[in-house]
Formats: structure tokens, sequence, C-alpha cells
């Protein structure tokens, strides 16, 4: 009878250890999570405006999925929290904290697209990211889809946005620049 009483309480032990370390781990989530929110600002007004609008143009063009995700479970913010403080940027739009679903828009975002096409061109790489996708992936689903985006080299091709992106998806994927024939060696034109 006592080898029975010791037994229930072990495993009673066992069982409230392992709750305690479930609870544990789900508060040092949630701390980090909240830490990466309150450690950065808010889209203003018309920053959420130009969001919402460039994310009309996806779900226009056929990008459903990502316009939801990017919808429905992104937070966003207009400059880094301290973990993408901690990361040297160059040439960047914009930054996603995977799987924290945090995408953070940066001031060239808001300054140097053209229009909302543009801006849903970045806002679909940074959907790509989202889901997981590393830069390779996600610049050569943006590159290989600019058309069904309407993002075309014949309206945009003076845009910096254009020249820069070309440049960093050229960096990224080169397999799909090496096409002498074309402008610039893109393959997919």
């Amino acid at each position: 009878m006592a080898t029975e009483a010791a037994a229930k309480p072990r495993g009673s032990r066992l069982l409230a250890r392992s709750i305690i370390c479930l609870v544990v781990c789900v508060a040092v989530i949630l701390a980090f999570y909240l830490s990466l929110l309150a450690s950065a600002t808010s889209l203003n007004y018309d920053q959420r405006i130009q969001v919402r609008t460039a994310i009309a143009v996806l779900k226009d063009k056929g990008f459903t999925d990502e316009a939801r995700l990017l919808e429905k479970f992104v937070v966003f913010k207009s400059d880094d929290n301290w973990l993408n403080a901690s990361v040297a940027k160059e040439d960047a739009y914009a930054a996603t904290n995977f799987p924290f679903e945090i995408v953070t828009l940066y001031p060239d975002f808001f300054t140097y697209p053209v229009d909302e096409t543009e801006r849903a061109a970045i806002l679909l790489h940074e959907s790509k990211h989202l889901k997981g996708a590393d830069e390779h992936d996600a610049y050569e689903f943006v590159w290989k889809h600019r058309n069904q985006l309407g993002w075309t080299k014949e309206k945009y091709v003076s845009s910096v946005v254009w020249r820069n992106i070309r440049r960093q998806t050229r960096d990224n994927v080169p397999a799909l620049f090496n096409c002498d024939v074309n402008e610039f060696g893109d393959c997919t034109e």
C-alpha cells in the first residue's frame, strides 16, 4: 500500500513539472513577442492607408492567400524592434520577423515606390518570408509573378524600386539572369 501511495505522487509530480515547464516556455515566448512589439513604433494613419491599398492590389491581382496573410495576421511597424536593430540592413524596404508575423516597413517603403503596385511588390516579397521562405525564394517568386501583379518593365523601368529589386533579385537568384539575348540577362522576359 505504501508503494501505491508513493507512485501516485511521483506521477503527479512529473505532470506538475511538465505543466510548469510548458507554462514557463509559453511565458518566455510571449514575453519575447511582446518585447518585439513594444520596442518598435506602429504605423501612422497615412502609412496604414498606403499598406491597405497595396494589400488590395495584391488581392485584386489574384494573390489572395498572401493578401489574407498580410491583412489578418501581420502586425506592421514603422521602425526596427530591438532584434532587427541588431542586424545590418542594406537597401531594405521592409523586414519580417518570422514566425512572429511582424513586418517592419522602413521609410523607403513609403518614399521610393512610385505607386501602390510597387508597394504591393514589396509586400508580396515579405509575405513569402511570413510563410518561412528565404531570400532566394521570395525574390524568385516576386520576379516570376511581376507581370501578374502589373509590375512591368515597360511601366517601371525608370523606378528606383524596380532597379533595386531587379539588382537584388539578380544577386539572390542569378539563374534568372543568364540569358544574354535579353536586357540585363533576364531570362523571364
